[in-house]
């Protein structure tokens, strides 16, 4: 669990709310249900109307991997290059058959299973390199799912005020409620502000730069795997991997 995002979410809740205590504002003047709906349910309705299914299924997978375990380490990977090379030197190519089952990642079991079947280099690259740009658009389409509906929060914001002053315009037999019921209407604006500034835009923002870093970082996976089917020396494959450390900085 990412602890760090997870906590600058908090502190952004605490900054709205604070603020308007700081303004002599009470919590409850910013606890509206109605305006709760229209924001959210009018956001992910835009968003699911404009995306096609699995990109829109594909948002929700990356939001909560987002904030999950998602730190990649960079010496840990080349570590575990060096180590299969070692293997493949001692008991061949099939030595890594064992390894293959070890693997949580997709794509580094379909790398190693490339690998033991004898692939040759050039085939190993085309096949996963391939895979790996399939899946980078396909996650950043996902990305841009979530920084569409940052986009329309503010709109059904807005939309929410307007429905508000229409209620607050209906009763004007009720002079005494005109003033709490327009500042009940806007509530609705912060919402929809808050939720766009606040958690969707930096939400995409950092799935964004997650999907690059996973990128580079099974990128010299890759380059690592090739250079054991070209029979490489594992203290050549350390050396030529280390310029990737400079990513993980």
């Amino acid at each position: 669990m990412d602890l760090v995002s997870i906590a600058g979410v908090l502190l952004a809740i605490l900054a709205v709310f604070g603020g308007n205590f700081l303004e002599g504002g009470q919590p409850e003047e910013l606890m509206n249900l109605p305006a709760l709906v229209i924001v959210l349910g009018g956001t992910f309705a835009a968003a699911a109307v404009q995306s096609p299914r699995d990109d829109f299924r594909r948002a929700f997978r990356l939001l909560r991997w987002s904030f999950g375990k998602n730190r990649l380490d960079y010496e840990e990977g080349i570590h575990q290059v060096v180590s299969w090379c070692v293997i493949a030197r001692r008991k061949g190519l099939l030595g890594l058959e064992a390894e293959i089952g070890k693997q949580s990642d997709l794509f580094l079991r379909n790398a190693l299973q490339l690998l033991v079947d004898g692939r040759t280099p050039d085939v190993i690259h085309g096949v996963l390199e391939a895979e790996l740009v399939s899946r980078e658009q396909r996650d950043l389409r996902g990305a841009k799912v979530i920084e569409s509906m940052g986009g329309y929060a503010p709109t059904l914001g807005i939309i929410g005020a307007v429905l508000g002053l229409i209620h607050v315009m209906s009763n004007l037999a009720s002079p005494d409620s005109l003033g709490a019921g327009i500042a009940t209407a806007f509530v609705a604006t912060i919402y929809g502000i808050g939720l766009a500034n606040l958690f969707l835009l930096p939400v995409a923002g950092k799935i964004r730069a997650l999907v690059q870093q996973r990128f580079h970082y099974q990128e010299m996976m890759l380059e690592g795997l090739i250079y054991i089917a070209e029979g490489q020396n594992p203290r050549v494959i350390q050396l030529r991997l280390q310029g990737y450390l400079d990513q993980d900085a």
